[in-house]
């Protein structure tokens, strides 16, 4: 089992920063881009700001740090990674923080000032991350999403099977042509797709199942159906729109792995609901980024 602090010390994300760097991603402004096409640049000041950011714990939290980094305000010295609205601190651009289902909170952008997004649901909106972004994360985020499982499976071969495809030369591959910074691999040395000390000939008409949500998740994992494929393994992919049911459908049997949350998230959600879902392979991190609703840059915030 991968602990939470082991895990954070994965070399990984430091590769991902550098790669996220050479796409021109970064958490100061980003070069260009609109998210809304009735925003409205202006350099004065506003009178209020209102900004939606997702209301899970973890999720929250990296979006207040983000805002606060870009100048929104300033949090308590020790909010850490369970920061809510409640620990801003100073507040001088009078700032308003909705809390918003993280799915959601695309569709609320127009009614915003600005919105703080995670990748795979901007990415699923039609946003660009990359153009769209007022400002990003960097890729030393603390945030890897990682292919879970329930906790005592961990060595099943099929289950190490898709580890090995998921961290693939061809996976990353495909990352960096199609998201080009916004969705970075962590994995340091790619595999050819295999795993050599598994029997594939074993394998041969197996299925392994795996829960994740559309983009990108479902479409990385579609790049590893086929190298799966190859060896006579089927992989069943399972669509969710939402955060919770995929955790529950592992936890209980119904599916043998998923993949689409962050190593923070499954933390906090093990915690609350008394699963046992363990980390078997970190994957890539997505950048999260500030997005202009009513406004079009950060002309506000900086002024």
């Amino acid at each position: 089992m991968i602990t939470r602090r082991d895990f954070l010390k994965v070399s990984g994300v430091a590769a991902a920063a550098a790669a996220l760097t050479a796409c021109g991603g970064s958490s100061s402004t980003a070069s260009s881009g609109t998210a809304s096409s009735a925003a409205a640049s202006t350099a004065a000041k506003l009178d209020k700001i209102k900004v939606a950011v997702p209301n899970d714990t973890t999720n929250e939290a990296r979006a207040l740090t983000l805002l606060e980094k870009n100048g929104f305000f300033k949090l308590k010295a020790d909010a850490g990674l369970t920061a809510t609205a409640k620990d801003i601190e100073e507040n001088p651009l009078n700032v308003t923080v909705d809390e918003v289902e993280a799915a959601q909170v695309p569709n609320v952008l127009q009614d915003e000032d600005y919105a703080v997004i995670n990748s795979n649901y901007a990415i699923s909106a039609g946003l660009d991350p990359i153009n769209d972004a007022l400002a990003m994360e960097d890729g030393t985020s603390a945030y890897v999403n990682v292919l879970v499982c329930k906790e005592g499976n961990e060595e099943e071969p099929k289950i190490k099977a898709l580890v090995a495809a998921l961290q693939s030369q061809q996976v990353k591959d495909f990352m960096d042509e199609n998201y080009k910074g916004a969705v970075v691999s962590v994995v340091e040395n790619p595999t050819d797709g295999y795993d050599s000390s598994i029997d594939y000939d074993a394998l041969n008409g197996e299925t392994v199942s795996c829960a994740a949500t559309p983009a990108p998740h479902c479409e990385v994992l579609e790049i590893c159906k086929d190298i799966l494929a190859a060896k006579g393994i089927t992989l069943d992919i399972q669509e969710f729109d939402d955060y919770i049911q995929p955790n529950n459908v592992v936890e209980d049997g119904q599916i043998d792995t998923n993949y689409f949350q962050h190593q923070p998230y499954l933390d906090d959600f093990n915690a609350e609901h008394g699963t046992h879902l363990v980390t078997v392979a970190g994957i890539h991190v997505e950048p999260m980024g500030i997005y202009g609703g009513k406004q079009d840059s950060l002309a506000p915030i900086e002024g």
